[in-house]
């Protein structure tokens, strides 16, 4: 292993255990791109021809909707395209990549993004724990090595920070690098994963199997801390990213750990209950009466009917978390099944 790999992963090991890499490993390497005409031919053509380990390379760049020369430009670079008519956002475009990787037979997917800012070169190393089997997913991170560390705005590598310092607070991980579009997944991770946000996958996908106690690693790499050309499709606008970054939690949060979320939210309508309900009884116990204080006892009588609801809400949720957990399940071992015979018909 490289000295400088960060292990961040969960107590338990995946249910099925890692996936075991055949002795003719496929790799495919997707694109998604929305406008980059001026690099990704350039990434396209930096992917390694030959890999230790790795028999067959394909590249598949998924073109979100382009309006300049970004899906002619990849085809000429060697690239097969795929493009969809509109812009549909990167974590619909990476979910295309995927399904089009999978259907390829892959054994293990990587995603590079078509800015330039990822070295294709480093693509050996980031696969290397993935193709050993000790990793389900290996994401490149910017952080973990401080003399790696890229030249960026504050405000982003403070917004990494800060969303790092979150994700592993739910997770139980150790992750530097939460948002980086550089990654490699084993073919189990990539059958394993459900994703439905359209903005971004970067947060999600980290969560989604990250819950599902699937082993993720971090590889530090040197990058290039701003595009080489044009503006960030993702994080052009930090209040707008911020916004979707934080739904996706949240939404994670409401269907992984449904009791948590909805137990916080009763926990925090019966605080202002029991704080209304106490001094009202207090002053009743005092003066023999509720007045003038009569409104304060149905404004506790609304927050502790409230929390009441939300709780029950929770217990609901958590009954519908066990439904989900064995539709997962199912899920899997349907896509499994799926892609199983597309690779045998190769």
């Amino acid at each position: 292993m490289h000295g400088h790999l960060a292990r961040a992963t969960k107590a338990r090991d995946t249910e099925d255990g890692a996936y075991v890499m055949s002795e003719k490993v496929k790799l495919v390497v997707i694109i998604p791109a929305y406008n980059e005409q001026p690099t990704v031919g350039e990434v396209v053509e930096q992917i390694p021809k030959r890999i230790d380990g790795v028999e067959t390379i394909e590249v598949v760049v998924v073109d979100d909707g382009s309006t300049d020369a970004t899906a002619q430009v990849a085809s000429k670079a060697g690239a097969e395209v795929f493009s969809f008519e509109r812009n549909k956002g990167l974590g619909a475009a990476f979910r295309q990549g995927v399904k089009a990787a999978l259907g390829k037979g892959a054994d293990i997917i990587v995603n590079i993004d078509g800015d330039g800012q990822f070295n294709p070169a480093h693509i050996p190393k980031l696969i290397e724990p993935v193709l050993r089997g000790q990793a389900d997913m290996a994401t490149a991170s910017r952080f973990a090595d401080p003399k790696l560390i890229p030249k960026m705005p504050w405000i982003k590598k403070w917004g990494n920070k800060r969303m790092a310092h979150l994700i592993n607070r739910l997770c139980d991980l150790d992750l530097h690098d939460v948002s980086c579009g550089f990654r490699a997944y084993s073919r189990t991770a990539a059958l394993r994963a459900t994703l439905l946000g359209a903005h971004t996958y970067t947060h999600e996908i980290i969560l989604d199997l990250a819950y599902r106690g699937l082993r993720i690693v971090e590889v530090p790499v040197e990058v290039i801390g701003v595009r080489k050309a044009g503006k960030s499709k993702v994080a052009s606008n930090i209040y707008k990213y911020a916004w979707h970054s934080a739904m996706i939690v949240l939404r994670s949060l409401r269907d992984y750990r449904p009791m948590f979320f909805f137990g916080s939210i009763s926990l925090f309508l019966l605080i202002p209950a029991l704080l209304c309900g106490g001094f009202v009884f207090y002053h009743f116990i005092k003066t023999g009466s509720f007045s003038p204080y009569i409104f304060v006892a149905f404004f506790a009588g609304g927050f502790a009917f409230a929390s009441l609801l939300v709780y029950i809400t929770a217990l609901l949720a958590g009954m519908i978390d066990r439904l989900r957990i064995q539709q997962d399940e199912q899920l899997f071992l349907l896509r499994k099944q799926e892609y199983s015979a597309k690779k045998n018909d190769k």
